[in-house]
């Protein structure tokens, strides 16, 4: 087999999500907003509106708003609109994937659309993370191309009830993260690479790049080739002042197994991978422990199925979010915007909040 062929081909034994795992996970009434009930202009834009305020109401209680039937094409004309909620925005430095932008503010996914994504939630591995975000259907395939999100209210109630989840709760984690020099790969191919520290920390200056890395709560290192390599230390769980408790705040997504379906990085062994997460004394979680940490999102997952012009809002602390790989057909096209909310600084749990 050429190299070619193993950077597609998973490794033996990797664990994919199965994505939703029960019905009727929330009715969905309570966070679909009928587009077509409103005009979808510039009246619908003032923050009084009856569609913000719906939003707003939507976002309020649930934690999710999907805006459906919205006629719009136009990446900023959804930008204006996912901003009824999402007000304050963010800016995306210190962040694992290779993001660019789509517009002003409107970020790409970042990743190959071949490759599932674990479900996970924004920025849980630095302690600058973001309370909400937004994703924009600027181009879609209904039915083929969904995003999955996990309640995760329930998904933290049932992972307390294991071994598993007890022991995250004990021994919190630690992010293991290795971003490597854009200079160094000028004239290689980008084999085992998933961001250079340069794109991440939104600097070229090395100094820079460390003391960026340090405000975000990051211990730092330097390794061969100008390998930025940065680990966080932190609760598995994070406070979530509205509801006054303890949710689940991590996830798989921050291991190696993130790349599982990742090419170029996918036919590396666990070891020589980007990224790691271990518990927080810096042991090892097991195969079992692994499989259960991705089956419990899996319980509570609720497909989105993109229309063009949708505008879906996600409360980061509510809700997780991921995918399965999508390939596509000669003509087709799928592409989402992202708008990252304002930040929040990390805290992880508080023993009073259990």
């Amino acid at each position: 087999m050429s190299m070619a062929d193993h950077m597609l081909q998973p490794l033996p034994g990797v664990i994919e999500p199965r994505w939703s795992l029960a019905k009727d996970v929330l009715p969905p009434d309570s966070y679909i907003v009928d587009g077509a009930e409103f005009a979808m202009d510039d009246s619908d834009l003032a923050p009084d509106s009856p569609l913000a305020r719906r939003m707003n109401r939507t976002f309020d209680e649930v934690g999710l708003v999907w805006l459906r039937n919205t006629g719009l094409e136009d990446l900023r004309e959804m930008r204006r609109f996912g901003k009824l909620v999402v007000e304050q925005e963010m800016r995306y430095q210190g962040g694992a994937n290779p993001r660019d932008s789509l517009e002003a503010n409107v970020y790409e996914v970042g990743a190959p659309l071949t490759a599932w994504l674990h479900y996970h939630h924004e920025m849980a591995y630095i302690s600058h993370s973001t309370r909400l975000l937004a994703f924009l259907g600027h181009k879609a395939l209904p039915g083929k191309g969904a995003t999955y999100v996990s309640d995760n209210l329930q998904a933290t109630d049932a992972i307390l009830e294991t071994e598993f989840g007890q022991k995250l709760k004990e021994l919190g984690l630690c992010y293991h993260r290795n971003l490597t020099d854009r200079e160094k790969f000028k004239d290689r191919p980008p084999i085992g690479v998933y961001n250079h520290w340069q794109k991440s920390m939104l600097t070229d200056d090395p100094d820079e790049a460390v003391r960026i890395a340090e405000s975000r709560g990051l211990e730092v290192e330097w390794g061969a080739d100008r390998l930025l390599k940065t680990r966080y230390y932190v609760s598995a769980f994070e406070y979530f002042p509205q509801l006054d408790r303890n949710v689940l705040y991590s996830s798989v997504a921050d291991d190696a197994m993130w790349f599982d379906a990742w090419p170029n990085v996918m036919h590396l062994p666990y070891h020589e991978r980007p990224l790691a997460l271990t518990f927080g004394d810096g042991s090892e979680m097991t195969r079992d422990e692994k499989r259960l940490f991705v089956d419990i999102y899996d319980r509570y997952g609720i497909p989105v199925d993109w229309g063009v012009g949708d505008v879906l809002v996600i409360c980061n602390y509510r809700f997780a979010h991921g995918r399965p790989g999508i390939h596509l057909a000669a003509g087709e096209q799928r592409e989402l915007g992202v708008l990252i909310g304002d930040a929040f600084e990390r805290i992880g749990d508080r023993s009073d909040k259990w």
